[in-house]
């Protein structure tokens, strides 16, 4: 029974993907991703056309005109232009210290001889992508708030209790934590792919520990550190509910300000010109990322050359 099914399988391939195609087999296994980045840009083009389209306030239904307004609304309006700073320097902060903490903890879980120590890390990898964000940005609030830990042991101890929730250095706090895990993944493999023998060489050669990590392993390593730094910049810049939680309404992200035009002013055409913004200035920006560090992580093409 089983022989047959196989078989009749076989034969209902051979007709819808003769031999010939063979050689495009490799391309048929992209065509899911395609499909996918298609419907993202309609998606784009339905929110290009939305926002060349200013609101009727009488109708609260988009002009039919096509305008530019809601992009002048945006460069007019301080509010968006903050929100817009505030993100992007949110962005280049907490990559820059994620990925500065990441390094370390992707090294020693790749390098430690402990079979026990590389479990543990492995597990309190793994264990936040348990918890979704909006449960760790409420751990945060318990932890951070007026009666939380931190300010219950201030207070045991006679000291004021400080206000460490609903600003910005707490969203930064949130993002960290959160984008640690993505950016230690990202790591470990180009980590994993230097070997110890190069180490070894580089020490047997004079240079010691400290010198060898900074000439050998950091360069050798580019591809997983512009690879981290471009997702973790990226995912920052678009985060909502960090912001939304432990910004509590005063350090508010782009994404809430895209939000906010949808859901709470109905204002449709301004957040789609928001959007478009937000899309051209990421990528632009993580273009010129690739710009200066490199194609790092198309090495095998440049090992190729």
């Amino acid at each position: 029974m089983t022989l047959a099914i196989l078989q009749r399988t076989d034969r209902f391939v051979s007709v819808v993907w003769p031999s010939g195609l063979h050689g495009m087999n490799g391309y048929l296994f992209l065509l899911p991703a395609v499909a996918l980045v298609f419907i993202l840009v309609i998606a784009l083009g339905y929110m290009l056309e939305f926002s060349l389209h200013e609101l009727d306030l009488s109708t609260y239904r988009l002009k039919e005109a096509y305008s530019l307004t809601n992009y002048q609304t945006i460069l007019d309006r301080p509010v968006y232009l903050r929100v817009l700073w505030r993100s992007l320097l949110a962005a280049l902060i907490v990559t820059v210290i994620t990925v500065f903490l990441a390094f370390p903890y992707a090294y020693l879980m790749v390098r430690t001889s402990s079979a026990a120590t590389r479990k543990f890390l492995l597990v309190a990898l793994f264990l936040p992508f348990f918890i979704g964000q909006v449960v760790r940005a409420y751990g945060w609030l318990i932890i951070l708030g007026k009666q939380g830990l931190l300010n219950s042991i201030l207070t045991g101890l006679g000291l004021p209790a400080l206000d460490l929730i609903y600003n910005y250095p707490a969203v930064i706090l949130g993002l960290v934590q959160y984008m640690l895990p993505f950016a230690v993944l990202l790591l470990t493999p180009a980590v994993a792919a230097i070997s110890e023998d190069v180490e070894l060489a580089s020490e047997s050669l004079g240079a010691n520990w400290l010198q060898t990590f900074r000439h050998v392993v950091i360069p050798m390593a580019t591809p997983g550190l512009v690879g981290s730094s471009v997702v973790v910049f990226t995912l920052t810049l678009t985060d909502f509910a960090m912001p939304e939680i432990l910004g509590g309404g005063t350090s508010d992200f782009i994404a809430n300000a895209i939000y906010d035009s949808y859901f709470q002013i109905s204002n449709i055409g301004l957040g789609a010109a928001l959007a478009i913004l937000l899309t051209l200035i990421g990528s632009a920006l993580v273009a010129l990322m690739f710009m200066i560090a490199g194609t790092g992580t198309l090495a095998v093409t440049e090992a190729e050359e």
